[in-house]
């Protein structure tokens, strides 16, 4: 076997060949393909394999006995070689080894050729093409009698080509492949659908078709399948077309004339299918066309009807539930593209059409509710009349017709009154697996109040807000102090329309303008506390009057600030009790006229003390409370040594026949004792009260009163001792002399002295009057600020303190412990030393050793 090279001349008149290689071959060779570095022969006894470049060989496999003369086509798309086996072609690669599955023909071929995607075969007068990847024959073309002889195929050089050549031996017949759109016309023509699909598939994976080309094939596929009552096939293919406008589909759901008929593109296609038609017609012609195929079957002539549908009929009801829920699959997918406004309306109008000629509740209410470009015109009489009336609340709510949803939403809360309705967006599970069952009255509330919390129309909210209010106060409060509406509603308006009987709306509506919107109207604040003072009135006297003086057990009362629906969470009295503290904007005569009547006294003390009453504050927190520590507390706010004198004399003398609190004022004197005059407690105390109640007490002060003497009189002793001792020491410091000569420098300059002017700093330093002025008189030459840091100078040895502490025992103990705190501040003036303190009483001395 040679390997030879060609060599062409410029004018085609010189051809030079030189081989290249020279290789041992093998015996019968009667076919051969070179691919790439790949020699590929056969023989009668099988395929063998060269390398071109190592020239090497190998058997790729044997021929059994009997076989037929063996063949090689050279699959120049794929890069790959055919071998026939008799009537088995085995792709192999460049290496010899099989690639993908086998072609299996009807007969052994004479011939071989490659057509694009098929490859081409022929014998006794026939043509076959089969494709290459699923092996099935396509086509069969007939060009000679059986007796023709041998024939001959051949195809272009690119594997791409569009012509295949057949050779007989008395002529060549040429021919051309149809287009692949020509094809899957035809085949759509003759209802082939399954063939036009499989070849569509085909092309769609080998990118033989162009994606424009594509998308329309799939849309004109997709309205045979329509008419076919293949809806679910049919919107599939839809899908996939990327030209396929939405607006198509509009006729099929919308008799004409409508709104968006001149949106529809009058794309006709290839004209295999009938014009668009509403569904019900297109499912009406289709069942019509079914009872037509099954009376022509009994005749025994064969249709393009569905076997299915022959053998088993749907019924009307299920082929056109089946249409809507497809179409509407496809209007789901196509609000997701890019879409003209108009357009857009159309699918969302049409789709909530389909929607409510299926029934689907949910869907219709979550379209309508969320943000859609449905035409409220088109849609609002049909869900008025099918009863779809939440829908259609949701609808208006998303289109801003507020007015029109907040009636329907009042409507439906007057007709759910009677009984309880599940709707599966607000109901959830409850521990144990119980279902809880929201009254429909209370869904429309819920509805409308998210419509009223972003509404600025005052009007429109005060005009819903009493139903909604009877339904939920929740909401209602919602409502009013809502953030979410650009304009906030007017106060005096809100309170003005809020029901009289609507006490807690009323107390939260003004507990948020004082505490969130921080207002500062004193009038607000009154009608807050004059409320809340009123409500706890009368709680006070439901719980007073369910008292059961039998056993003094109370009986359940069904309070409203106690009950599970109640806005608050804190008790009504608890509440007006922080009020009345924390503000100073109300007016609290007006709340003391109402409760003045009632036994609510601590909120009585809390307002005579707004209205500084000390008396009454605290005759009430000690005589009516008799909480001692609130009294004792309030006194110490008051700050005068007289609240306490006047607290005791309450205590002592309570009037109105009460009997002394002997307790409370022992407390008094034990708490407070040293603050008051001992002389006054004894004028005060009653002659009724034990001796050994107060007789601690009264000692205590007494030793208080004693120790704040002493106290006094040792201070005064200590800064009279530190007045002498500073003015001793200035006068030292005024004594003292100095001795200049002709030596003498000035420690600034170190000039001599002689006889200028000179000055004497604390430290001793002498300078000139020159370098005085320069220095100042306050810091000296060392750089010392006698200003900012004194000199102390140690007093004179011989500098007598005495200190008399009068008293015996006890109150000389007192004494002394009323000095030694201010011992260490005398040292800082004194010379280190002791320093005694002898008692006058026994004597002994006291000792206290240096700081």
């Amino acid at each position: 076997m040679f390997l030879i090279e060609l060599r062409v001349g410029k004018n085609d008149n010189e051809v030079h060949f030189t081989v290249l290689k020279e290789m041992q071959c093998i015996d019968g060779v009667k076919t051969i393909v070179w691919i790439n570095d790949s020699i590929i022969v056969g023989t009668v006894n099988g395929y063998s394999l060269f390398s071109c470049v190592t020239g090497q060989s190998g058997v790729i496999f044997t021929l059994p006995d009997g076989s037929s003369l063996p063949l090689l086509k050279l699959l120049r798309k794929e890069k790959k070689v055919l071998l026939l086996v008799d009537n088995v072609g085995i792709v192999v690669d460049a290496h010899g080894q099989p690639v993908g599955g086998s072609l299996v023909f009807r007969k052994g071929p004479d011939s071989v050729g490659e057509l694009a995607s098929y490859v081409v075969v022929v014998r006794d007068g026939k043509m076959e093409l089969y494709h290459k990847k699923s092996g099935s024959c396509v086509q069969t073309v007939t060009f000679g009698s059986e007796g023709v002889g041998p024939c001959i195929v051949a195809d272009e050089e690119s594997g791409n080509g569009t012509l295949a050549a057949v050779a007989t031996l008395t002529k060549v017949i040429c021919y051309r492949r149809v287009p692949p759109e020509e094809q899957i016309k035809d085949l759509l023509r003759k209802k082939n659908l399954k063939e036009a699909i499989s070849l569509l598939e085909e092309l769609e994976s080998n990118d033989e078709m162009s994606n424009e080309m594509l998308s329309f094939v799939h849309a004109q596929v997709g309205f045979l399948l329509l008419f076919d009552m293949h809806f679910e096939e049919a919107v599939n293919h839809f899908l996939q077309s990327e030209t396929m406008q939405p607006s198509e589909v509009f006729p099929f759901i919308m008799r004409d004339p409508n709104r968006w008929s001149l949106l529809v593109p009058r794309n006709r296609y290839w004209g295999l299918h009938p014009p668009p038609a509403p569904l019900e017609d297109v499912v009406d012609d289709g069942l019509m066309a079914i009872q037509r195929a099954i009376f022509l079957k009994k005749a025994g002539v064969d249709t393009t009807v569905n076997e299915t549908f022959l053998l088993n009929p749907p019924s009307r009801a299920d082929l056109l539930e089946l249409a809507i829920e497809n179409m509407s699959r496809y209007l789901e997918v196509s609000r997701e593209k890019e879409l003209t406004p108009s357009v857009r309306e159309g699918v969302d109008t049409l789709l909530l059409y389909l929607y409510r000629a299926l029934n689907r509740v949910s869907d219709m209410e979550k379209l309508a509710s969320s943000g859609n470009s449905c035409i409220v015109e088109e849609l609002e009489t049909l869900l008025d009349e099918s009863g779809h009336l939440r829908t259609l609340a949701f609808l208006y709510a998303s289109k801003g017709i507020s007015s029109k949803a907040l009636a329907i939403w009042h409507t439906l809360a007057r007709n759910y009154s009677s009984g309880l309705w599940k709707d599966p967006a607000l109901e959830h599970e409850l521990s144990g697996g119980n279902t809880n069952m929201i009254s429909g009255r209370e869904i429309a509330a819920t509805e409308a109040s998210k419509i009223l919390e972003e509404l600025s129309d005052q009007d429109l909210v005060l005009q819903h807000l009493g139903w909604i209010a009877d339904v939920n106060p929740v909401l209602a409060v919602q409502v009013l102090t809502s953030e979410k509406r650009v304009n906030q509603l007017l106060p005096n308006e809100v309170i003005a329309a809020i029901d009289p009987k609507q006490v807690e709306i009323f107390q939260r509506y003004l507990q948020w303008l004082i505490e969130d919107q921080d207002s500062c109207d004193a009038q607000f604040h009154t009608l807050y506390a004059l409320s809340l003072a009123k409500s706890t009135v009368e709680t006070f006297e439901v719980e007073s009057t369910s008292q059961d003086p039998g056993d003094g057990r109370l009986e359940e009362t069904k309070i409203s600030d106690f009950g599970r629906n109640s806005i608050f969470q804190r008790p009504v009295r608890e509440r007006l009790q922080i009020f009345l503290q924390s503000s100073d904007l109300y007016d609290p005569e007006e709340v003391l006229d109402l409760i003045e009547g009632s036994e609510l006294w601590l909120e009585k003390a809390i307002l005579y003390r707004k209205l500084g009453q000390e008396t009454l504050v605290l005759q009430i927190l000690a005589l009516k409370l008799e909480d001692s520590e609130a009294a004792e507390h309030y006194c110490a706010e008051i700050g005068r040594p007289d609240a306490y004198m006047q607290l005791l004399d309450m205590y002592l003398d309570p009037q109105n026949g009460k009997e002394p609190m002997f307790n409370a004022a022992v407390r008094l004197l034990h708490n407070h004792g040293e603050s008051l005059d001992p002389l006054q407690v004894l004028e005060t105390l009653s002659p009724d009260m034990p001796l050994q109640l107060a007789s601690d007490t009264i000692l205590r002060m007494l030793r208080a009163r004693l120790h704040h003497h002493l106290q006094g009189q040792i201070m005064r002793n200590l800064s009279h001792a530190l007045d002498v001792d500073a003015k001793l020491a200035r006068m030292e410091e005024r004594s003292r002399h100095v001795q200049i000569n002709d030596e003498s420098l000035c420690d600034s300059s170190h000039a001599r002295l002689g006889t200028k002017l000179f000055a004497m700093y604390p430290d001793d330093t002498v300078v000139c009057y020159k370098c005085f002025r320069r220095l100042g008189e306050s810091t000296s030459v060392r750089g010392r600020d006698f200003k900012q840091d004194p000199l102390f100078k140690p007093a004179p040895p011989s500098l007598p303190l005495s200190f008399w502490v009068g008293g015996r025992g006890e109150l000389s103990r007192i004494g002394v412990e009323t000095l030694l705190p201010w011992l260490p501040s005398a040292f800082i003036f004194l010379e280190a030393g002791r320093l005694t303190v002898s008692c006058h009483g026994t004597g002994r001395p006291f000792d206290v050793t240096e700081g």
